[in-house]
């Protein structure tokens, strides 16, 4: 089992975690490997999939030794340690909750704990975080990023919401140690239709858009 620091450097590295929220978990197998197969190999199952522990549980057996599998919307202590026995390798939450970070780190696992004001990342960060989540990222855009990281160059920070296959390298550009992306990378109507493929095609645009960035 990977370390919290291997955890963390390969967020990093990648830049990119996918957002799991899903109501059908019968295609959620075939929703993660196509994402994957595109390059995202981060993937965030929130807590609102039904049965999300056992679903995190049963990826982790297929994919864990490729995909990096992680827990979302996680919002107290006990759910966070269900997910991390189940097979998750970091928790993320919306908001900022001691226990959560404590119980994280204590079984060596990273922490990405949300926040929106610099009071709240500042907290968070000063806590312990790993990362701090910008949620949400939707209203404030990627000049909120740089402008956080102008005062404020050691925190890592990871907007979720607002994030577009397209525009992930803006986020990256602008001092986002990485991004968090849901709807916009998990077509519905592809879905929908079982074309997988086209989860691939946006996953490889995002992985562009951050390459790019990064150059």
């Amino acid at each position: 089992m990977p370390d919290r620091n291997a955890i963390l450097d390969r967020i990093l590295a990648k830049k990119a975690v996918a957002v799991i929220r899903m109501a059908d978990v019968g295609q959620l197998a075939k929703v993660i490997e196509a994402v994957y197969q595109g390059g995202v190999e981060c993937i965030e199952i929130t807590m609102t999939v039904p049965n999300a522990v056992e679903v995190i549980g049963e990826v982790s057996k297929v994919m864990g030794d490729t995909a990096l599998i992680g827990a979302g919307t996680v919002l107290d202590a006990d759910t966070a340690l269900a997910t991390i026995k189940a097979g998750a390798e970091f928790i993320v939450s919306p908001v900022f909750d001691r226990d959560v970070l404590d119980i994280a780190h204590t079984h060596d696992k990273v922490v990405i704990p949300g926040a929106f004001s610099p009071a709240e990342i500042v907290s968070a960060w000063n806590a312990g975080a790993d990362v701090v989540k910008i949620f949400p990222a939707t209203v404030l855009g990627p000049r909120y990023v740089k402008d956080i990281r102008g005062p404020l160059p050691q925190i890592r920070l990871c907007p979720t919401g607002g994030v577009t296959v397209d525009n992930a390298g803006e986020w990256i550009a602008a001092g986002a140690a990485c991004v968090g992306i849901g709807t916009n990378l998990l077509d519905k109507k592809a879905i929908a239709e079982e074309r997988f493929e086209v989860l691939t095609q946006r996953a490889q645009r995002m992985v562009a858009s951050i390459g790019a960035a990064t150059q």
